[in-house]
């Protein structure tokens, strides 16, 4: 397989057509376009479905894309190191973390990492979604509880727990159930599951409360402020209300039972791992070292 037309097909592939790959790349066209055809010649596969107005992967041309983008970042990252005899990270580094935890957290870390590796470009991209890494060229990826995935590798780096929370005014109100069961209104993000009933501690005295969902909003943020307000009671990570509760403007009522949110920092599942995705994954890991938000 020619190294040379596998580089300019996943060069169309990243940029979406010929032309805006040609205005990247500075390479022609033409030239662009014969070295795919001599890929697929070479492979007798069709990799790209050519139309007037845009272009499209094949099942096959997606497959090889998906598989390759990465290898030839690499091998373009080691032939640029040797180039220069270097052995420190450096180039452009893309990294994605929830919205959350960027917020709370990333601002520092990026400032302390540029400073660290000044050869990195570093780049943070803040997204709840699932993201797809060779897709979307993202090198690292912070992902909270991540399921299984056979294609990536990485560490827990910290752990964070669930607490129930509201405002002082709020927990006084609740008193004593007297044995009942009674609702307490809760704040929840949209199409989340509250977990009911909930086991509480009021004034010394634990009972169960039938959560009661009076508001929906989409950022924990936001629900904090709300039960910062007093407009209900809610679930939230612990680093998200601990200065709240030392200073007194929230209650915490109990825990939320089976709620471990573990942080992981991931990468792509390959045997050669580029030294600035390395750096980057230490330095993470070393900035919780109790392993706590």
């Amino acid at each position: 397989m020619d190294i040379s037309a596998l580089f300019d097909f996943n060069l169309v592939a990243i940029h979406g057509g010929f032309g805006k790959a040609s205005r990247a790349s500075g390479r022609s066209k033409a030239t662009l376009a014969r070295h795919v055809s001599d890929l697929e010649a070479s492979l007798e596969l069709r990799l790209i479905e050519r139309g007037s107005h845009h272009l499209r992967l094949t099942e096959e041309g997606r497959h090889l894309h998906e598989r390759t983008v990465g290898l030839l970042g690499e091998i373009a990252e080691i032939g640029e190191s040797l180039q220069f005899g270097l052995t420190e990270p450096r180039g452009q580094l893309v990294v994605s973390a929830p919205l959350l935890f960027s917020h709370a957290f990333l601002g520092q870390l990026a400032a302390d990492f540029a400073a660290t590796f000044p050869n990195v470009s570093l780049t943070v991209l803040t997204d709840d979604r699932l993201i797809d890494l060779v897709q979307e060229g993202v090198d690292v990826a912070i992902r909270v509880n991540p399921s299984d995935d056979e294609e990536l590798i990485g560490r827990c780096f910290a752990h964070d727990d669930m607490v129930i929370v509201a405002h002082p005014r709020i927990a006084a109100s609740l008193g004593n159930q007297n044995g009942e069961v009674r609702s307490i209104p809760v704040i929840s993000m949209p199409n989340r599951l509250v977990r009911s009933p909930w086991s509480l501690t009021i004034g010394g005295q634990t009972d169960l409360w039938q959560p009661d969902v009076r508001l929906q909003l989409s950022s924990l943020l936001m629900i904090r402020d709300a039960v910062r307000a007093g407009a209900g009671a809610a679930a939230l990570p612990r680093s998200v209300i601990r200065t709240e509760v030392e200073q007194g403007s929230l209650v915490v009522l109990g825990d939320v039972t089976d709620s471990a949110v573990d942080y992981w920092i991931l990468h792509q599942s390959r045997r050669l791992v580029s030294t600035k995705v390395t750096a980057f994954t230490e330095f993470i890991i070393q900035s919780f070292p109790d392993r706590r938000l």
